[in-house]
């Protein structure tokens, strides 16, 4: 199975964030929005992992989870990835990121003791839209320039979740297989 980490979206804030990418539309530029359901920030990809994998991912998660306490984290911000120059990837960031990240740091030294593969240089974010073509780039990046403060709320992070990703021709259909509580 194709799975990943993942911390939800609480529901309140999907409006909001809709709304921002009703706004993006504007541009007329070649973006695949996530549909509000898939909203999520990515606490770690995995790729394809077995059944035994997944059991171990989670017997791992749910030892190292009773080190933290549920926090909350402020959403604020657009940017893009790899850069606004070159925007593949529209997401929307974290004021103060410091428990989100620590917290994924601490996980993953975990994760590569598993044989995952460390990561670079995480940076917390909510994947809202992916870049498809060059039509109308330009204003798309000046949009998103324009909502580099946009203050989207704040949530409060109380679970990972390992999810199954199954890729579609539609778009990926994501299930829960585990919530694993702070």
């Amino acid at each position: 199975m194709r799975a990943f980490m993942a911390i939800e979206l609480n529901s309140k804030l999907v409006d909001k964030i809709i709304e921002i990418q009703k706004t993006l539309t504007e541009a007329n530029a070649l973006v695949k929005f996530v549909e509000p359901e898939n909203l999520h920030f990515t606490f770690k990809f995995l790729g394809d992992i077995t059944p035994e994998k997944a059991d171990d991912i989670i017997n791992m998660a749910e030892t190292k989870i009773e080190s933290y306490k549920p926090f909350d984290i402020k959403i604020k911000g657009t940017g893009a990835f790899p850069s606004l120059g070159y925007i593949k990837v529209i997401w929307l960031g974290i004021e103060e990121p410091d428990e989100f990240s620590r917290m994924q740091e601490d996980f993953d030294q975990e994760f590569v003791k598993m044989g995952f593969k460390k990561e670079r240089s995480y940076i917390p974010h909510l994947t809202i839209g992916r870049v498809k073509g060059v039509q109308n780039k330009e204003l798309l990046v000046s949009m998103v320039t324009e909502l580099e403060d946009v203050d989207i709320g704040t949530m409060n992070v109380d679970r990972l979740i390992l999810k199954e990703s199954d890729l579609t021709p539609v778009g990926p259909i994501y299930t829960d297989i585990k919530e694993i509580y702070l």
